[in-house]
């Protein structure tokens, strides 16, 4: 009998978490749907049936048994640990719990298996960090990552629908809110989250850190720039990878072929590649352009696409929310 609780309902995620629960058909008794107190009262309609929205504090007196958070870092801070105390589990989709020692950080393909009875908050992993780190875990296991140079090319969704908005704004001639400091129509912005003072962005450090918690492995150097581009349906991502133990392009393209949620689109011959315009809506993480780097030894080159929304998000966190009901660790 699982209860489940959808917070931030009335958001890009938090809508999309709706399409995949149903795609997925994953199963409950009672759904709620969450959001901020200026959303209370909205009716959403789902699978036929009109829900209204509810705030927190209802939400916690509900108890439900598995709340997907997608509502922002400040509202995670101050609500996971209040539903966490009711006994419900937390999936929490902002980087509030990430980087914190007392929380796993999620993949579940990688490392579901962490997950105990006793990890009432889980954090789901930025975006960026999801796909490549999909793409790289079976690598890792059989040639062990020594560093990675990430390129990102990031799709306005990744900020919202203040900036899907500005994007069609612009296209359409027209004049409205600004969620980028200049026009991202006919743009490229090499400028994802808040610059820190090392030079580079939180969104950067992110994907640093993130992969290497997730990886479980602190010795792998991670080097990232993010930049957000006027595209709708998924990140892209340019991966150099090198590794410690030497390798072949056929055994990679193999381990690729066989790593779960992995899907190799590599025939350039035939402009066989991946891009984001294929990769919408879909929960695959897909893989092209594989390559050596012919200027060092050892070292890869990879072209990896998902829809952001996705596996870079909605997925993933359902996915963590079936591992739990699978494991039975909710009863």
């Amino acid at each position: 009998m699982i209860k489940l609780a959808v917070v931030g309902a009335t958001g890009l995620v938090g809508s999309e978490m709706l399409r995949v629960i149903d795609e997925r058909k994953f199963s409950f008794d009672e759904l709620l749907l969450v959001a901020s107190e200026k959303s209370v009262g909205k009716k959403i309609k789902y699978k036929e049936k009109e829900y209204t929205v509810i705030g927190m504090q209802k939400a916690v007196d509900l108890q439900p048994h598995i709340a997907v958070f997608s509502a922002g870092g400040g509202t995670s801070l101050e609500w996971a640990p209040i539903f966490a105390a009711k006994g419900t589990f937390v999936v929490d989709n902002s980087s509030a719990w990430r980087m914190s020692p007392a929380h796993k950080l999620v993949v579940p393909e990688i490392n579901g298996s962490v997950l105990t009875g006793e990890d009432k908050i889980i954090a789901n992993p930025n975006c960026s960090t999801i796909q490549m780190v999909l793409a790289l875990f079976k690598l890792h296991d059989a040639y062990r990552i020594k560093r990675i140079v990430v390129s990102t090319y990031q799709s306005v969704t990744g900020t919202g629908k203040k900036a899907v908005d500005q994007l069609m704004n612009e296209r359409a001639g027209k004049e409205g809110p600004m969620a980028y400091p200049y026009k991202i129509d006919l743009n490229v912005l090499p400028h994802i989250d808040v610059f820190l003072e090392n030079g580079y962005t939180k969104e950067e450090m992110k994907m640093v850190n993130e992969t290497k918690k997730i990886l479980g492995d602190p010795s792998i150097q991670v080097t990232a720039t993010t930049v957000r581009i006027p595209t709708i349906g998924g990140h892209s991502e340019s991966v150099n990878v090198e590794f410690h133990n030497e390798f072949e392009l056929p055994d990679i393209r193999k381990i690729l072929e066989n790593t779960p949620g992995v899907i190799v689109q590599d025939d350039p011959s035939k402009n066989i590649y991946p891009m984001p315009v294929n990769a919408h809506g879909k929960d695959e993480v897909f893989v092209g352009r594989i390559r050596r780097d012919e200027t060092q030894p050892r070292t890869l080159n990879m072209w990896v696409v998902s829809d952001n929304l996705r596996k870079g998000a909605a997925t993933n966190a359902i996915q963590i929310a079936e591992y739990l009901v699978a494991r039975k660790l909710t009863h």
